[in-house]
């Protein structure tokens, strides 16, 4: 099995906003035209316009249905996933090769292709469902924070951060440093209550959620009310923390 670093010197992340998340999947394309020619390329897309389609995605992004209390109306949520990049990865700690590992430098979990045997221990301890296989190969993959974007001095500054969040229309998506408790990051994740992704399980992801905000219903015959401060332990985190683990 593989050992994590005691210690990272970063822990670099994203941190998605659900509240203005429009589930337009810019980001997910984008991360898809990358990194199909980039670190862990290629990522296969077979059959894709027929049934049965099947293909290597780093980033997914679900749409739920959320029914909310009291006078809070309904509202539609959309849910980008992809690797969290966890502090105690069990996809890492589970793998018998050495192929999954966490960089001490940044936090960022990788995948070394010429490790991996394909059998897919990490996808099964993933609580999260971020790990791709890749049938053509007939080996892991995830989402690698862009690391030949974030490192490329190749590229603009402004550029050098990962595909998902340069598409964003929405500004949904922030990238940064999370060990740093004066980052754009920290400090967003600090103002929203952002939160952890199924914290019981214990794995701590780096990256976080911002929580959507609360929608008054506005229809006739309801009056309006006071709508009261997101709390970590609301209805529609715990509802989201359900969902996901199905």
């Amino acid at each position: 099995m593989t050992s994590l670093p005691e210690k990272t010197n970063k822990k670099l992340g994203l941190v998605i906003d659900l509240d203005i998340c429009v589930g337009c999947h810019a980001c997910a394309v984008n991360c898809k035209e990358w990194n199909t020619g980039g670190h862990m390329a290629p990522l296969t897309d077979l059959n894709p316009y027929g049934k049965g389609q099947d293909g290597v995605w780093f980033n997914r992004i679900h749409s739920y249905e959320v029914e909310c209390e009291g006078n809070q109306a309904n509202m539609t949520v959309h849910f980008p996933k992809s690797c969290l990049h966890c502090e105690d990865a069990a996809c890492v700690t589970v793998c018998p090769t050495g192929a999954s590992y966490k960089r001490a430098e940044d936090g960022i979990v990788l995948v070394d292709e010429d490790k991996c045997i394909g059998c897919k221990l990490c996808s099964w301890a993933c609580p999260y469902g971020a790990r791709e296989f890749d049938s053509d190969q007939g080996v892991m993959k995830k989402c690698t924070l862009c690391i030949d974007r974030i490192y490329n001095q190749n590229l603009e500054e402004v550029e050098r951060v990962p595909a998902c969040v340069s598409t964003c229309p929405a500004n949904a998506r922030h990238y940064g440093d999370l060990s740093d408790p004066n980052s754009e990051v920290s400090r967003l994740v600090a103002e929203r209550e952002g939160y952890d992704l199924m914290p019981e399980l214990g794995y701590k992801p780096t990256n976080k959620y911002l929580p959507p905000r609360p929608r008054t219903d506005s229809s006739p015959g309801r009056a309006p009310e006071a709508s009261p401060a997101p709390e970590p332990e609301n209805r529609l985190l715990r509802w989201l923390d359900r969902a996901l683990s199905r």
